[in-house]
């Protein structure tokens, strides 16, 4: 199913929710992204892996919802690569981001321990506090 209109709009009711809850260009990232892996590839799990890879270029999972980067580029190892890599995914946090913007992303989740932990601990504790974050919201 498209995930957007004949005029380039996304559609609200196709989209992942942690997307339902993000800014109008995260939407229109991820539809038009999918929606031209769709046309290429006529598989659905490999469009999904498109959209959200174009979408981890330009946002950041950030609890429950995706937000704009302060950089454009690739979040994780796994992004950087190409539909062969088979690397470790962050999950949408961005892996890439200084450690001091990680803090900052960890604070705003009130993520408990957070002034001690290296950059690959706070990576991971994001992406918990995230993945808790969807699910509540889904609740």
């Amino acid at each position: 199913m498209p995930k957007t209109t004949k005029q380039g709009e996304s559609r609200q009711d196709e989209l992942p929710s942690t997307l339902e809850r993000s800014d109008d260009k995260a939407q229109r990232t991820f539809a038009k992204a999918h929606d031209s892996a769709m046309d290429e590839y006529d598989d659905e799990r490999r469009a999904h892996q498109v959209a959200y890879a174009a979408l981890k270029h330009t946002h950041e999972k950030v609890g429950d919802h995706w937000e704009p980067k302060d950089e454009k580029g690739p979040s994780d190892a796994q992004a950087e690569g190409g539909r062969g890599t088979d690397r470790e995914t962050a999950g949408g946090v961005d892996a890439n981001a200084s450690r001091e913007h990680l803090y900052e992303v960890a604070k705003k989740l009130d993520v408990s321990g957070r002034s001690s932990m290296s950059k690959d601990e706070l990576v991971d504790a994001i992406q918990k506090a995230n993945d808790k974050a969807s699910r509540d919201a889904r609740k």
